[in-house]
């Protein structure tokens, strides 16, 4: 959170001043960079009208936490209240939602959704955006998991009117989703006064909240055969439920008018694109509407495949690859659900494909083709390979072509790496990915960050979190050469070695050797960490820990980056691939490497110099701010709950 005090306290510095710079200076440290004006304006004021109700309701002592960051995401809710029930003595909270709409229309299809005058785009209505968070925060705080009817919802539009709003009204069902407007600012105040006493203070039960575990995050892997068959598994926030809306309004509409529309949704690692994507493919099978998911990646295909079809060969059915409909029926589905889509290729002929299956046409044309409404989920600076065409530009143009409306959400909060957006921002300002240089990292409590002097430190430090029950996996960059895979009962070929150190590949086939997983299940079967993984076989998952090896492929000389495409054993990379599209795709690859990790990331360079950058950037100040200490004997580094 951003700041947390009492109701009182919270009055007083709002009307001085001081909270905002409070609020504003504590921003910059967590995110790096400064609170756009938007966000700054509805702190100046939101915030006074809602300490101003709390005190005039006598809930002076009530704690209030501003910008609570939910767990394991970037999500913020606007407020949680922290107070003791008046009935039942128990703590209390009220997560609070806070608009400055003056009026709002709910969607004509889809009263989930919204039309505000100050966005072009529908918005999550914001009865169901807090009911969600308060969903949230009940399934992934330890404080309040087994404790749901200690969780509220509110949303305050205090410069609505009722007339203005009363179309939201619709979907109140209970107390976790309830709106409340200038105009009824009486019963906005007796209603907290139902939750939370007047007579006892707030901070220990705000204590109690910020010390709940974050309940580990549901893999979405270990999860789909839940998602897909029964019900969701998981609780889609904002934006995410808007292009889930969004989608499943489209593949309605469709039917009734028989006419196509495509939707883009857009994000980095860990917004959600899979789940999001997993829950529409199971609800769409739910409703009996012919759909499939479909991937560019036999990793994550194979994956879904294995454990979301365990029990029922047609949900293994329903995963599919970019390149299975070149001869599909047009219109033959009412939604094809595209997923890693940044994966689409330029052609789905290879050297295999028959003379009589080669039509000439695009991969997107054919994905565009097949279904009603096609759903592409992507990431554009997750492009990896020469030839992955799989971006807004190429789709919009390619449902233009048809005369085919396209619209594009674009998904912000994240998920993966703790849901830290600070790590992600290191991430790419370290690669150069975004302007401005590396920056010094910064902990800031949710991921956590280390440099190793040697892979087999490395290795050492993941051992030890597995052995307090995390996952973890080993990658590395493409710089070492992949030896044929052996016969049965050989061992694997150490071909990733560096010094007196040596490790295998991950297997390449679709079969297990000597203890090792097949490929495609290396990120998900704990055997897997035995091997060194590739960009191939990573991308789209993630783990607990994550160990990075930057190899020769990608150096820090006179204070830029440099990519040496010779040191790259990537059978990909043609003599025809530009040295510009080699920089470019190999920085994407240690990106995607680099955002595996849910907890933290270890990460180590095989070049002196680029070793000294990334201990420059990653302080010993920082390691130790992180509860880091090395033993000077054994050179152990450990985390603070060793």
């Amino acid at each position: 959170m951003l700041f947390r005090a009492s109701a009182k306290t919270v009055a007083v510095m709002a009307f001085d001043g001081s909270l905002f710079l409070h609020l504003t200076d504590n921003f910059v440290h967590m995110h790096g960079y400064r609170p756009g004006t938007s966000e700054l304006r509805s702190w100046e004021r939101s915030i006074p009208v809602l300490a101003t109700a709390l005190n005039d309701a006598g809930l002076g002592d009530v704690e209030v936490m501003l910008e609570y960051t939910l767990p394991l995401n970037s999500k913020r809710a606007d407020v949680v209240l922290a107070g003791v029930h008046p009935t039942t003595g128990e703590p209390s909270y009220v997560v609070v939602e806070l608009k400055q709409w003056s009026q709002a229309l709910p969607h004509e299809d889809d009263t989930t959704l919204c039309h505000v005058d100050a966005y072009a785009h529908p918005v999550l209505n914001p009865i169901e955006q807090v009911r969600r968070y308060c969903e949230y925060l009940v399934n992934f705080n330890g404080a309040v998991s087994e404790y749901a009817h200690r969780v509220n919802g509110v949303a305050f539009l205090h410069n609505a009117t009722e007339f203005g709003v009363a179309g939201l009204r619709e979907i109140e069902r209970d107390g976790r989703g309830l709106l409340f407007t200038g105009e009824s600012r009486g019963a906005f105040l007796a209603h907290l006064r139902t939750v939370l006493s007047e007579k006892h203070p707030g901070a220990g039960a705000a204590d109690e909240l910020c010390a709940g575990v974050a309940v580990p995050s549901k893999q979405l892997m270990s999860v789909a055969a839940e998602e897909v068959r029964d019900r969701t598994q998981f609780v889609l926030l904002d934006e995410q439920q808007v292009a889930y809306r969004m989608v499943l309004n489209a593949v309605q509409k469709a039917k009734k008018a028989d006419r196509k529309e495509v939707v883009i949704v857009t994000g980095g690692p860990g917004t959600g694109k899979s789940v999001i994507a997993l829950q529409l493919l199971g609800e769409l099978y739910r409703r009996g509407i012919p759909a499939l998911h479909a991937t560019g990646s036999q990793s994550f295909t194979k994956t879904m495949r294995k454990v979301a079809g365990a029990r029922k060969r047609e949900v293994r059915d329903l995963f599919k690859y970019f390149n299975s409909f070149m001869s599909a029926a047009k219109n033959s589905l009412g939604a094809l659900i595209c997923d890693e889509a940044h994966r689409v290729r330029e052609t789905s002929a290879n050297r295999y494909t028959r003379a009589e299956h080669r039509t000439g046409r695009a991969q997107i044309d054919e994905l565009i083709d097949v279904a009603y409404v096609p759903v592409f989920f992507l990431d554009e600076h997750q492009v990896v390979r020469p030839g992955e065409m799989g971006t807004v530009a190429d789709i919009k143009e390619a449902a233009a072509k048809r005369d085919i409306p396209c619209h594009v959400v674009p998904l912000d909060s994240q998920f993966r790496c703790g849901g830290s957006d600070a790590y992600l921002r290191w991430v790419v300002r370290l690669l150069g990915l975004e302007p401005g240089g590396p920056v010094t990292w910064e902990p800031d409590g949710r991921m956590q960050l280390q440099v190793a002097e040697s892979p087999r430190e490395m290795e050492a430090f993941l051992e030890a979190r597995r052995a307090q029950g995390y996952g973890a996996r080993m990658s590395a960059g493409y710089c070492w050469r992949w030896s044929p895979e052996p016969s049965p009962g050989e061992p694997l070929p150490p071909d990733v070695v560096i010094g007196d150190w040596a490790h295998p590949w991950n297997l390449r086939g679709d079969r297990s050797l000597s203890g090792a997983p097949p490929a495609a299940l290396w990120a998900t079967d704990p055997a897997g960490f035995g091997q060194v993984g590739c960009v191939y076989t990573a991308q789209g998952f993630e783990y607990d820990w994550s160990g990075v090896i930057i190899g020769p492929d990608l150096l820090w000389r006179d204070g830029r980056w440099v990519t040496d495409r010779t040191a790259s054993k990537d059978p990909v990379f043609k003599r025809s691939t530009s040295d510009a599209d080699v920089d470019r795709l190999i920085r994407n690859t240690y990106k995607v490497l680099l955002t595996r990790g849910m907890v933290g990331t270890v990460v180590y360079s095989t070049d002196s110099e680029t070793r000294a950058k990334l201990r420059e950037l990653v302080s010993v100040s920082a390691r130790e701010r992180l509860g880091y200490r090395r033993d000077s004997r054994t050179h152990d580094r450990r985390a603070p709950w060793s």
